[in-house]
């Protein structure tokens, strides 16, 4: 193998001959550098996309589990949502319940049917045998039953509330119904109208109705319910209760020993409001009882034969 070397300054040529192993050994190094470093940059470059990829794989993961993490964060927050909802709806219900067995209870005790059967303080008493055909209460089936419990709760209370109104307005309507006598015992001394005047001897005008009860201490009772206008002593009528029962009508009750009630006082139907004595213009224990309607006295003879509601 012969290699010739050119001298580019002076223009000048060298020709070296190689034998044996010296040609042998520079053919190896030509060929074997490019082989060496074609290997070395193959894997060198191999060995680069594989960190590349695994980086790129690494990040699109960490980026799928950030994703997955916000979405469970945000079923969470619906979640809890969701419970706050159906916390207050609950408690709403429970609220309406607790109304519905107050209405009851007054209810009960207008009707007079608190003998235990509506017992509203108690659980309803329920029951049967358990069965085998019995399903858990799913998610959607519980807030299906809670709408139709809330709708009949509505329904109920509005048909509680209509039917409180109505039995109110009787129950109002049959207290302050005039009706009856102002003493249990005792007879009509004197009636209403035209009189022989007990201290005069002349002809006198009684605008009520005289129960003489034999003694002092008998109780007066208010024959209807009614507000206390009047509560003390007043000339001709000794001590004296004056009663508004509400549509235009008053009773008043004289000749008191002892007066039960005072001004203001809301009393009801067959209340005791005083006890019957002798005070005033009188000539023996008595109730003087009077009835003014609109203001004019009326005879009171009707009201007290009337029959209770």
């Amino acid at each position: 193998m012969k290699i010739i070397i050119v001298d580019q300054k002076h223009g000048e040529t060298r020709s070296l001959v190689l034998k044996g192993w010296a040609r042998v050994a520079l053919s190896v190094c030509l060929l074997g550098i490019p082989v060496i470093l074609g290997y070395y940059g193959y894997h060198f470059s191999a060995l680069r996309n594989a960190d590349f990829y695994k980086d790129e794989a690494s990040q699109a993961w960490m980026e799928d589990l950030k994703s997955q993490r916000a979405d469970v964060d945000q079923i969470r927050q619906d979640t809890l949502a969701q419970l706050e909802a159906l916390t207050l709806r609950m408690a709403n219900l429970q609220a309406r319940i607790l109304r519905l067995d107050a209405l009851g209870q007054r209810l009960t005790e207008i009707t007079e049917l608190d003998d235990g059967e509506f017992d509203f303080t108690q659980t309803p008493a329920i029951g049967g045998p358990e069965t085998a055909d019995q399903e858990e209460l799913k998610v959607p089936d519980f807030i299906q039953a809670l709408d139709n419990l809330t709708r009949e709760i509505e329904d109920k209370q509005q048909q509680l509330e209509l039917l409180d109104s109505l039995m109110a307005d009787q129950q109002i309507q049959t207290a302050s119904f005039l009706s009856g006598r102002p003493v249990d015992r005792g007879w009509i001394s004197s009636p209403f109208g035209r009189r022989i005047d007990p201290f005069t001897g002349n002809l006198a005008w009684h605008q009520g109705i005289d129960f003489a009860t034999g003694r002092t201490g008998v109780d007066v009772k208010a024959v209807a319910s009614g507000v206390v206008t009047f509560a003390e002593e007043k000339q001709g009528y000794g001590m004296m209760v004056k009663v508004n029962h509400g549509n235009g009508y008053e009773t008043l009750y004289a000749h008191d020993e002892k007066l039960l009630v005072k001004p203001g006082d809301i009393i009801k139907k067959g209340q005791i409001i005083a006890l019957s004595g002798n005070s005033g213009r009188s000539t023996g224990p008595h109730v003087h009882f009077e009835v003014h309607k609109n203001g004019r006295v009326v005879d009171p003879s009707s009201y007290v034969h009337r029959t209770s509601r």
